[in-house]
């Protein structure tokens, strides 16, 4: 089943940059500020986005706040996390207990806000994982950013990527979910668990060794997830070195799905990398996988 869909942002409408995780730089969230502000949006910095608190933006109870008064204020239609970091996972149960289903509004982020995707999709609300202010700066002549822009919009931009040598050929249907593996992994058994099968499964990952991964992987095969996927994109993992086992993190992923007849694609354009696609947790989608040409990821609601 889909999710449902934010409204599409109009010309006017209150974006807020939040900060549940990690300090963000000051400088890159005023520059995406502005540039979201010459898109015709009314943008604002929440309350303790730009504090520090230990290795975050603020206590537990401030970052909570900032999230809740998003959530809750009717003028709000997207909510962008300023960046990553940790410190998600601290908010989930307080922010799970608010009307968020009342009047859904966009989520944007990647890396540790994917726990904050996964509760948006416990509720069965559409969120985008895209990049946050660092990249938002560069303004909206960036491909991955006025693919964002279009998103929260109304639109539903596909996207186009090299084939890459380990692919596995096909074409499927699905409800695509996914993002940072080592973060939603950690939510396996909760209710923010969407590491499930029948799903077209994305996911990408920094600085884990390839051990730790094909540890997470060999959960979602042991659970039959892994097996019982409708198709699988690997992103890009970055800030790992080989081991004596593996040269790659694609060689060891490649063996893990080894036999899997669903479409695979990797090397897609999605993690901590500087081209990374904005694509949208709950959407049905195509992905089509080919040894010849691109690849290709289709919205089709």
């Amino acid at each position: 089943m889909s999710a449902r869909f934010p409204a599409p942002l109009r010309k006017g409408d209150k974006i807020v940059f939040a900060s549940p995780a990690g300090i963000p730089v000051p400088e890159e969230v005023h520059a995406a500020v502005k540039v979201l502000q010459n898109e015709g949006f009314d943008v604002v910095i929440s309350q303790h986005a730009l504090g520090k608190s230990g290795s975050y933006s603020g206590t537990a109870e401030q970052r909570y706040s900032d999230l809740a008064d998003a959530f809750t204020d009717p003028d709000v239609r997207a909510i962008i996390c300023t960046r990553g970091g940790y410190g998600v996972v601290h908010l989930m149960d307080r922010l799970n207990r608010l009307p968020i289903e009342d009047d859904p509004k966009w989520v944007v982020g990647f890396s540790d806000i994917s726990a904050l995707h996964a509760l948006m999709s416990s509720k069965n609300i559409a969120s985008v994982h895209a990049s946050m202010a660092k990249h938002i700066a560069l303004g909206p002549e960036d491909p991955d950013n006025a693919a964002l822009l279009s998103i929260l919009r109304g639109g539903r931009p596909n996207f186009t990527f090299p084939s890459n040598p380990f692919d596995h050929p096909g074409t499927s249907d699905g409800v695509l979910y996914g993002g940072n593996l080592a973060v939603l992994a950690q939510l396996i058994g909760t209710p923010y668990d969407i590491l499930k099968k029948d799903t077209i499964l994305f996911i990408e990952d920094i600085g884990e060794p390839i051990y730790k991964i094909e540890r997470m992987l060999y959960q979602l095969k042991l659970n039959n997830v892994l097996p019982n996927l409708k198709g699988l994109i690997v992103g890009q993992f970055t800030d790992y070195k080989p081991d004596s086992n593996y040269p790659s993190m694609e060689r060891m992923i490649a063996d893990m799905v080894n036999g899997y007849n669903y479409p695979i694609a990797f090397g897609a354009p999605i993690g901590h990398v500087e081209h990374n696609i904005p694509v949208i947790e709950g959407a049905r989608v195509t992905l089509k996988v080919t040894t010849t040409e691109n690849n290709h990821l289709i919205y089709w609601q």
